[in-house]
């Protein structure tokens, strides 16, 4: 491995880093930094571009909704001027469900497109996947009633998360990638065609047939 591989490892390492503690802490302006004009930003209640997803995490953070992230190892392949990402992470939601103050914990991954643009490394693509999650009550006495089928309606990834954003009067997205499916395959496909140079946005929906 080069001294240029490492460097721009560690400066992608940096970047994932960068974003969770810029993102809970409130430094919009710096986490606008991290995104090329064309990226998109794929989450449970938002699908847009980076910039519209920092604009709307400030709006929620103005009206007190309290997400942190929490991120582990992470996995980087780098081929020239593209990466794919892959950082072990945790999205911590508290809120109120049925008059309850509950704590969602929901573990996954930050599947990140990376492309190094006039020498400037920017994330085009963040996909999270959901993998497992929980739903705990803040009062460890008290009892939590949640409504199994609307529990059950989510895909089993996410499914606390997405009810108490549901909740909250967000409107979830319903096939995001979880650990294993056809989800996270094509999430797969598209990494590799990224790797390999296809041309495109990788979040296209026609990006692998195109």
């Amino acid at each position: 491995m080069t001294d240029a591989d490492l460097h721009d490892r560690a400066t992608l390492r940096d970047m994932v880093e960068s974003w969770a503690v810029w993102r809970d802490s409130g430094q919009w302006d710096r986490l606008l930094t991290l995104w090329h004009d064309d990226s998109i930003m794929s989450a449970t209640w938002q699908q847009s571009s980076g910039a519209e997803f920092v604009a709307g995490s400030r709006a929620a953070w103005d009206r007190g909704v309290d997400v942190q992230h929490a991120l582990g190892g992470t996995s980087i392949d780098l081929v020239g001027d593209r990466a794919v990402v892959q950082t072990k992470m945790t999205i911590g939601q508290r809120s109120v469900v049925h008059d309850l103050l509950v704590d969602v914990f929901c573990e996954g991954r930050f599947y990140d497109f990376f492309e190094r643009r006039a020498g400037r490394w920017g994330i085009v693509w963040r996909q999270p996947t959901y993998e497992r999650d929980r739903m705990d009550a803040v009062d460890p006495e008290a009892t939590l009633h949640l409504d199994r089928a609307l529990l059950e309606s989510f895909p089993v990834g996410y499914r606390h998360l997405a009810y108490l954003q549901t909740q909250a009067g967000m409107v979830v997205k319903r096939d995001m990638p979880g650990r294993m499916g056809p989800e996270v395959e094509n999430l797969y496909a598209r990494g590799a065609a990224w790797l390999a140079g296809k041309a495109g946005h990788p979040a296209a929906p026609d990006y692998l047939t195109s």
